[in-house]
């Protein structure tokens, strides 16, 4: 059997100053520092006795995020760059109204490029599924995976069997803060315990 845990990273700067998070490096507010520590004192409840793996986006919000959690498991979150947030390109570093304003396609297809120097949902998808792979046919047992909510709305579609051409008709999007909670069962069933769970935060 094996227990995988998603984990949206808590609030960030950019929740509360209208900026665009995507590739932009923010740090995580002492509230979601706060949160992210009672995330994990509840993981430490749930994992106790267990060997875990915990896998990180490198970015600080993300990183912080696990490192959190990580300090009472006794172990360092492992930094992989396939967790970061979907690429925006251009808007990086701007605000969320300019985004808006400056829209260069509108995503009408998992194809479409919002900006053409940024990812399509496609493009994130692909990114994503070489360690989507990893995790699942690997022999760790107890894992926890720290990203962004586009990114693990792609990891929900790949875990339900959905195509990336589904996205648009099935999207299962979290809040920040929200831990989600997969098992596959010795029979191979992908069964999911609790999606997007937001009491881990209070």
């Amino acid at each position: 059997m094996k227990n995988i845990i998603t984990v949206q990273h808590t609030q960030s700067v950019h929740h509360t100053n209208g900026m665009v998070g995507s590739w932009t490096d923010w740090d995580l507010t002492e509230l979601g520092r706060t949160q992210a520590d009672h995330i994990g004192k509840k993981l430490r409840d749930e994992l106790d006795g267990k060997d875990v793996v915990v896998y990180s986006s490198d970015l600080k919000r993300a990183k912080q995020t696990a490192e959190e959690i990580t300090k009472y498991l006794w172990i360092e979150p492992i930094l992989r760059q396939e967790l970061r947030e979907r690429n925006l390109g251009k808007c990086c570093g701007k605000s969320v109204q300019w985004l808006r304003e400056n829209i260069e396609r509108p995503e009408n297809t998992v194809d479409d490029r919002l900006f053409s120097d940024g990812e399509s949902r496609r493009d994130a998808w692909n990114r994503l599924k070489p360690f989507y792979d990893e995790v699942i046919e690997g022999d760790d047992e107890n894992i926890i995976i720290v990203s962004h909510g586009d990114l693990l709305s792609i990891w929900n579609a790949m875990y339900l069997g959905l195509p990336v051409e589904s996205y648009y008709e099935v999207d299962i999007h979290g809040p920040a803060g929200g831990v989600s909670h997969m098992i596959i069962s010795d029979d191979g069933k992908h069964r999911v315990r609790h999606i997007n769970d937001m009491s881990y935060i209070l």
